[in-house]
């Protein structure tokens, strides 16, 4: 039977996922041959510890939890906007975790990304040169056998993170393209085809495979040396990926880029739920915490605070030996309003 909710917010990790229902019919997708997914136990904090950190202290909400699983069983990629510090790309490691969906796929947004550089990268110069370097070898004198040949499309192209995501794995892999909102202004529609169809090619290997026995190139994929095999340079996923996209809500996107994600809009948390992420990041909140919670959620109502100021200022609290007035002043430097000077407002 399908299960709801499929990712529970509870952070303990589950194979729920295999009880997902299947995919609407217009969102169904047969790439192939399958591949394995990643080990999911592997140890997440030996790659980042601040990751595992955030995907164990992760507090969602019940609107959180909903549209999660909406996301999952529409196989939509889900755009998380809100304030800074509100756990926008905290979350897809949360779900990752619980699900069992391995390492999380990351792709950072800057001003100058384009739609290729999230699917592959492909260096002809590293090509050249080991083409050189090959004919430079055969030419040597006295060479005890041929030399291994490194000139091949596949020795210098790299797949990336959007690239992995969409993939025949067997089951959904996790992908965070963060602060889309950054981007140049025709990202959202370039990603609008590839998300749609859950396709893309690689020209360079459409046209090696026309000269290639089996057409097939194994290529390295994103966060890994272990290679994947591309059939005639075309990669279709079969699980889609879980995909979130964060936006700080400082740009406006294209309605049909939006009408293509589901949308959850985090919010600045009230007094219960900022106790249990102090909580989870720290312990229970002591009598001078919980004050501090107070001012905090007092100054959000004149400006933009983030949360781990917030648990910058506990954390400080609970481990110096500073007065109540030195402490005062010094969480009232450290939890400024965003976007805003740095002089000393009053606390």
């Amino acid at each position: 039977m399908p299960l709801w909710p499929v990712y529970t917010g509870t952070n303990e990790p589950h194979d729920g996922i295999e009880q997902l229902p299947p995919p609407p019919p217009w969102r169904a997708f047969d790439g192939g041959p399958p591949l394995a997914a990643p080990d999911a136990s592997a140890d997440l904090s030996a790659v980042s510890p601040d990751r595992m950190h955030r995907a164990v202290t992760y507090r969602a909400t019940e609107e959180t939890v909903q549209l999660v699983n909406a996301a999952l069983y529409l196989r939509r990629p889900l755009l998380v906007t809100g304030p800074p510090g509100t756990g926008k790309s905290s979350l897809v490691y949360a779900v990752a975790r619980e699900l069992r969906l391995g390492p999380v796929l990351r792709w950072n947004i800057t001003s100058r990304s384009t739609l290729h550089d999230g699917l592959y990268q492909y260096d002809p110069l590293s090509r050249l040169y080991a083409a050189r370097q090959q004919a430079a070898r055969q030419d040597r004198p006295g060479a005890a056998e041929p030399p291994a040949d490194d000139t091949g499309i596949e020795h210098h192209l790299r797949l990336g993170p959007l690239g992995t995501a969409l993939l025949p794995y067997a089951r959904p892999r996790a992908l965070l393209i963060d602060e889309i909102d950054k981007s140049d202004l025709d990202l959202p529609n370039d990603l609008l085809n590839v998300l749609e169809e859950g396709q893309y090619e690689i020209p360079e290997l459409v046209r090696a495979a026309e000269l290639a026995p089996d057409g097939i190139a194994r290529v390295p994929a994103d966060g890994t040396d272990e290679r994947v095999p591309v059939a005639r340079g075309r990669v279709r996923c079969r699980a889609f990926p879980f995909v979130v996209l964060t936006s700080n809500g400082e740009r406006e996107f294209p309605p049909a880029f939006l009408r293509r994600c589901v949308t959850l809009r985090l919010r600045q948390p009230d007094d219960r739920h900022l106790a249990d992420i102090v909580r989870a990041h720290l312990g229970e909140p002591d009598a001078y915490a919980r004050s501090l919670i107070a001012r905090f959620l007092e100054r959000t109502g004149t400006g933009d605070l983030a949360t781990d100021q917030l648990l910058n200022a506990i954390y400080l609290a609970g481990t110096s030996e500073l007065t109540a007035e030195s402490l005062n002043r010094l969480a009232e430097q450290l939890m400024p309003h965003l976007g805003q000077s740095t002089r000393s407002d009053v606390f």
